[in-house]
């Protein structure tokens, strides 16, 4: 059975499934849709475009679906996605996507969004992650499945955090993390692998150690080239998916701008976007 607090204000275009929960003083702008058994606690702000899935629960004063914190938007349709079974903490706050970033912001299953979170446009986040208390996530941030983000931590635009990554807390990452590592630092540098992930996802311990050999090999030893590092490490552990993950986090992230594998995926300053060409068209002359 659906319930709605009386004090909430609910646009009459928006979708409510049922066992749907929406509590005191909760806002929710037009073309939103909330899943069965998803609640808003209280005073929660869902502004528009936005789907959430199943059984998620969003805390008090989470801002999800606002619009992007970017000059170049301008007020195109964009979205937010968010699949099944998140908890999106106090404060924390989710935009949608930017016409020329690719339109929406994503978010799977089985996440947690800890207290004062920001998520902004276009980023793309997995399943099963958890971003502690005041992270901070630039645009067009990609996190993979069963990241762990410390508290604090400040992800510059068009990062990828790759599956199974750590963070520790207050590191600045403006740069991509390979799968199964951990990184830490100002700036953020790989200090080890991740064990504990591997070992709870359940790979062999045989496997555990290759990836402690990838690490020193990669990024602790010095001498030879990357090239050669990763050809040895896949010759040597050719039927481990893992450390093939990692060899070709490391090249793409080497191919890419400043060790981001996706900052080719940078919108052009085009001339012609609507924000930027009404603003042009003010500017006198000469």
């Amino acid at each position: 059975m659906t319930k709605i607090h009386p004090t909430a204000i609910i646009d009459p275009s928006v979708k409510l499934a049922a066992g749907v929960t929406i509590g005191p003083w909760c806002v929710i702008g037009p073309d939103c849709e909330i899943g069965e058994g998803s609640e808003l606690v209280s005073h929660v702000h869902m502004d528009r475009h936005t789907r959430i899935g199943r059984e998620n629960v969003l805390h008090p004063f989470t801002i999800v679906g606002g619009p992007p914190q970017d000059k170049k938007f301008a007020g195109e349709r964009t979205t937010l996605e968010m699949g099944d079974r998140n908890h999106i903490r106090e404060f924390a706050s989710i935009h949608r996507g930017t016409g020329n970033g690719g339109g929406a912001t994503k978010m799977g299953s089985d996440n947690l969004v800890m207290g004062c979170v920001h998520i902004a446009h276009d980023c793309n986040i997995g399943s099963h992650v958890v971003l502690s208390n005041n992270a901070m996530l630039a645009g067009h941030v990609t996190v993979c499945d069963y990241v762990n983000v410390g508290g604090g931590c400040g992800l510059h635009h068009f990062v990828r955090l790759n599956t199974c990554a750590f963070l520790g807390a207050m590191a600045r990452v403006s740069k991509d993390v390979p799968p199964y590592m951990i990184a830490e630092g100002n700036p953020a540098e790989v200090r080890g692998h991740n064990a504990i992930a591997m070992q709870r996802r359940g790979f062999a311990d045989a496997e555990v150690d290759a990836m402690k050999e990838a690490y020193k090999r990669l990024f602790r030893d010095r001498g030879g080239s990357i090239m050669e590092k990763v050809a040895k490490l896949r010759a040597e552990y050719p039927t481990f998916t893992s450390i093939a993950q990692v060899c070709d986090a490391v090249l793409e992230a080497g191919e890419g701008t400043h060790g981001r594998s996706q900052e080719a995926l940078r919108p052009d300053d085009k001339r012609n976007h609507p924000s930027i060409a009404a603003a042009a068209s003010t500017v006198p002359k000469k």
